[in-house]
């Protein structure tokens, strides 16, 4: 049986935005109880209170929220460096029988300079590459047989060092994307592996998604 309670809690979850603010204590609580007491009326189909709701606003808790607050402050603090390599185009090529063999034309270019950004994403139906602006020309001439969706120039990658635990710990992840949302900042791609996670942003925004981000590990 639903109550006002777990109204309130399913509200909060499917706007984390909200959730976040309102632990905070930056929310104003009565201003908010109006604004609920539409939605959690119609959930319950009877009329409700704007007061019951503010009682049910201040007793919320999120679930597991403390011991999982001091893991994740625990992690951002261990973040490890932060790299950011500019000059960066982004690649995104419809799949095809052949496109592997691509891929691999154009490893035999960069095999030899370990500190080259290239990287490959293969989806169900299409497939990415972000690599340096220097090597453009060897690129088009590696793909050059294959249909190449969309293109875009002017962009750098901003990496992050994960500690090994990262995995174990819920909403790691969404505390870059909540920050970066906070700044106005789009991405315009994301990458990752088990230690490393790699977003992507166009060059007149790097400097403010670069402090963004840096500040999660302060």
């Amino acid at each position: 049986m639903k109550t006002i309670a777990t109204c309130v809690e399913e509200i909060l979850v499917s706007q984390p935005f909200l959730e976040d603010a309102l632990t905070r204590n930056i929310l104003n609580f009565s201003a908010l109880s109006e604004e609920l007491r539409e939605p959690i009326s119609k959930m319950l189909r009877k009329p409700v209170k704007a007061g019951a709701i503010m009682m049910a606003l201040r007793r919320y808790s999120p679930p597991k929220e403390m011991a999982n607050k001091i893991k994740l402050n625990k992690v951002l603090q261990n973040l490890g460096d932060i790299t950011v390599r500019s000059d960066i185009s982004d690649y995104t090529f419809k799949n095809s029988p052949s496109l592997i063999h691509s891929h691999l034309k154009m490893l035999e270019v960069i095999k030899e300079d370990p500190h080259i950004f290239y990287t490959f994403t293969r989806g169900i139906h299409e497939s990415n590459v972000l690599i340096t602006n220097t090597l453009k020309k060897h690129m088009e001439d590696s793909y050059k047989d294959e249909t190449c969706i969309t293109m875009q120039d002017h962009l750098s990658a901003i990496t992050i060092g994960l500690p090994k635990e990262n995995t174990k710990i819920a909403g790691l992840y969404y505390q870059f994307f909540k920050r970066l949302a906070w700044e106005g900042i789009s991405l315009y791609e994301v990458v990752s592996t088990t230690n490393e996670f790699t977003i992507l942003v166009e060059d007149d925004v790097v400097d403010t998604a670069f402090s963004a981000v840096k500040s999660l590990k302060n």
